[in-house]
């Protein structure tokens, strides 16, 4: 085990820069909204131990994760949230060892806020810069249901991944003056019947032209994963690994 991570300067260290809001549709009313203004309301609204999109509730050698969750690997400092990984000292099904790191999600949360066809959620991250990183923002139900606002891995320093595992549609998405290592991206995603819509810093970037049907819903997972190194390389040490969040908001 390592000893314990020093989440208030890591809180310093992502919350430099100038923070902005994008612009919000007129036509939309925000419906939901995680400022990390305050901190992590367990229970309530966030759940952090568990997940249905992890074979082991807490933990996936199957996905190619490194990741043990930890709620104690999400703190909030300035307004923002910090998740931090670090070696658990665990070991793996597969024989790889963990990492503990941090997933917020709404499902089995006492509010189970869901996101529905025709939302349009949006969120400001730090993209971290250590190898082996993986920061994501998608949503899952009942097995399936994912779309992902954005996947990032440093070693594609400047892409972004946008996916529809709904109606398959992915497009990678390269920018390299928006998207980059310890650099501050605003990523949004409108999930529409007919066809789902990525945003980068209030532009469009991709439309799958699929969509995700009328009757869709699916739960928040906001969350920092490590890879194992099948198709990323695993991280280089034991160095602490962070990503930061300023907000997650839902206009509908």
């Amino acid at each position: 085990m390592i000893g314990k991570l020093n989440f208030s300067a890591l809180a310093t260290m992502i919350t430099e820069g100038v923070k902005f809001a994008a612009p919000r549709n007129p036509d939309r009313t925000l419906v939901w909204a995680e400022e990390f203004d305050a901190p992590v309301d367990w229970g309530a609204r966030w759940v952090g131990d568990r997940t249905s999109a992890y074979r082991y509730c807490d933990h996936n050698p199957d996905d190619n994760k490194l990741d043990w969750l930890d709620p104690h690997c999400v703190t909030v400092s300035g307004s923002v949230a910090t998740f931090a990984a670090a070696p658990c000292g665990r070991t793996l099904e597969n024989g790889r060892p963990a990492w503990r790191t941090g997933l917020l999600t709404t499902e089995y949360s006492e509010e189970g806020f869901q996101v529905r066809t025709g939302d349009h959620i949006e969120t400001r991250v730090l993209l971290p810069s250590a190898t082996g990183a993986w920061p994501a923002l998608w949503t899952w139900k009942d097995g399936a249901n994912e779309v992902d606002t954005f996947e990032y891995h440093p070693d594609n320093p400047h892409l972004l991944e946008l996916s529809n595992h709904v109606r398959a549609a992915t497009s990678y998405h390269t920018d390299g003056a928006a998207i980059a290592p310890d650099t501050w991206v605003t990523i949004g995603t409108t999930y529409g019947a007919r066809c789902v819509e990525w945003y980068v810093n209030g532009q469009r970037v991709y439309a799958d032209g699929t969509g995700v049907g009328p009757d869709w819903s699916a739960y928040l997972v906001l969350n920092l994963s490590l890879c194992a190194g099948e198709h990323h390389p695993p991280p280089c040490g034991p160095a602490p690994i962070t990503f930061g969040v300023d907000y997650v908001r839902v206009h509908r």
